[in-house]
């Protein structure tokens, strides 16, 4: 047992450490295209590089969440192996494209850790940052999880809790380098709705729906390197289950959102999410947006759309919360981000 990781449990956090994450990762077309099979993704953008060259940019760079779920991925071993749940994001920006070729790496720091009244886990937050081989940062956000304690006779840290911003400011979006929106072809994004044809408040109901089923879910969690006991292994749930993987979730419903929001054509900040309950195999997942904001950029023709997106299983009726101010219990995400859309 000492050579192998039994991962790290909450009294192993301490505000201040840095934890370099194991194993870069080299990304390419190959991670495309196991994408849009896995998911109904077809945004122009990252579709078509001869879309994307109309667009300011040299070719299609690889999806936003492809991004997001291999720097995620890099980071399970270190900070969620023996999670109980993954609780919130906060504070997250996109800062470069990610193409393909591109190796990733990922590094964390522990910015807060709270032991739970039951004492016997623990919330711990880090911020994580994934750099390409260049050393650039390409995508940095604030994560907090619920870990168990390894030994319950732990003494409990001094709590300490981050204070977080609940929105990334509009002109704290990084818009990539040549992006222009100048010459938009709407008819081959798919729709023509741009900026200006979002009302704030307006709420969207997104149509489809795609049940999960297990072996897709475990190919897409394998596929960013994931490792959390949770995913895979039934007997790490009371109930014998495997718990779908959040970002699953996160992608379905994006994908999902395509129809309604054809021209959100970019991720580029992650304001909050939670995954407010458990999705399971058999599940089908269906996702509402409404629009929360909508902001200018320096880039021609591109505007920012902050959007809620919120994914469910069973009808995408727009109701989130109940009378208790609790999560109904058919909402699987509620999600707060900016997309770049032309204006």
């Amino acid at each position: 047992m000492g050579k192998t990781n039994q991962g790290r449990f909450f009294e192993d956090y301490k505000v201040g450490d840095v934890l370099i994450h194991a194993v870069p990762r080299t990304v390419g077309q190959g991670e495309r295209a196991l994408y849009h099979a896995l998911y109904p993704a077809r945004h122009a953008l990252y579709s078509s590089d001869a879309f994307a060259q109309t667009c300011g940019l040299p070719a299609a760079p690889l999806d936003d969440l492809i991004a997001f779920h291999t720097v995620f991925g890099k980071t399970v071993p270190d900070v969620s192996l023996n999670a109980v749940a993954n609780l919130g994001y906060a504070e997250g920006r996109w800062l470069a494209p990610v193409w393909p070729g591109d190796t990733l790496t990922a590094q964390s720091e522990v910015i807060g850790v709270k032991q739970n009244s039951n004492g016997k886990t623990g919330v711990v937050w880090v911020r994580t940052t994934g750099r390409n081989q260049n050393g650039d940062a390409v995508l940095e956000y604030v994560r907090w999880v619920m870990v168990r304690k390894g030994n319950l006779d732990a003494p409990a840290p001094d709590t300490s809790v981050p204070d977080l911003t609940k929105v990334v400011s509009a002109e704290n979006l990084v818009v990539p380098q040549g992006l222009t929106f100048a010459n938009y072809d709407f008819a081959l994004a798919g729709e023509a709705h741009r900026l200006r044809d979002y009302d704030i408040g307006e709420q969207i109901n997104h149509v489809d729906g795609v049940t999960v089923e297990e072996a897709e879910h475990m190919m897409a969690t394998r596929l960013w390197q994931n490792t959390a006991k949770v995913h895979f292994d039934t007997s790490a749930r009371p109930d014998g289950t495997r718990l779908i993987y959040g970002g699953h979730v996160i992608s379905m419903a994006r994908a999902l959102s395509f129809n309604g929001l054809a021209n959100a054509q970019m991720v580029v900040g992650l304001n909050a999410g939670a995954h407010a309950n458990p999705c399971l195999a058999g599940d089908t997942i269906r996702a509402w947006s409404e629009v929360l904001d909508k902001a200018d950029t320096s880039a021609p023709g591109v505007g920012a759309i902050r959007l809620r997106l919120v994914a469910t299983k069973g009808e995408a009726d727009f109701s989130l919360r109940g009378d208790d101010g609790k999560y109904r219990p058919e909402v699987l995400l509620d999600l707060d981000y900016w997309a770049l859309m032309p204006v």
